[in-house]
């Protein structure tokens, strides 16, 4: 498993895949459903644009089966990012979100110098957080009916890990 930056010939991957409802339903707005070759076309734009990279393709084989993203936070929160990431669904199960969230750790602490990773995760989608918890993310607390998904409220899981160098990464 590896972490690359995008390619503008992944959109048709990108599309095949994140276009399942069961993957959807567990992603913020911001990501359509349907999910079209145009959307990945444009999702990619930005990626490639990103300086310093925070969105990465998880390749497993050569072949693309999820992105990885982190998302910085602003003002008194920048040395804090939010975690976020999808797996195509026959990659469930296999381990390769918990191995694609540890490589972002060390990216985010080691090369970025950030301080604290955290991440939400819907109530009714234990799965991404137990990859969280395996990948060493403590569980900070559920925010009760925070967030609308498809006219439901629902809750959310946080999770978090503070870097174990924080000293030094605000020097």
């Amino acid at each position: 498993m590896t972490l690359r930056e995008f390619r503008g010939s992944d959109a048709e991957r990108i599309a095949l895949l994140l276009n399942n409802r069961r993957i959807s339903k567990n992603l913020k707005d911001c990501v359509p459903f349907p999910y079209t070759v145009t959307d990945a076309d444009k999702f990619i734009g930005f990626c490639q644009s990103e300086a310093p990279q925070m969105t990465f393709v998880i390749e497993l084989e050569d072949e693309l089966v999820g992105v990885i993203a982190l998302i910085p936070q602003k003002d008194i929160y920048r040395l804090s990012a939010e975690i976020g990431f999808w797996l195509g669904e026959p990659y469930w199960d296999k381990g390769i979100v918990t191995e694609a969230i540890k490589r972002m750790i060390h990216y985010a602490f080691d090369e970025l110098g950030l301080v604290r990773l955290y991440a939400g995760v819907f109530g009714d989608n234990p799965g991404s957080g137990e990859c969280l918890q395996k990948a060493g993310f403590k569980f900070e607390g559920i925010l009760e009916k925070a967030v609308i998904k498809d006219g439901e409220m629902k809750d959310e899981f946080r999770y978090a890990l503070i870097n174990p160098d924080w000293e030094e990464a605000t020097k």
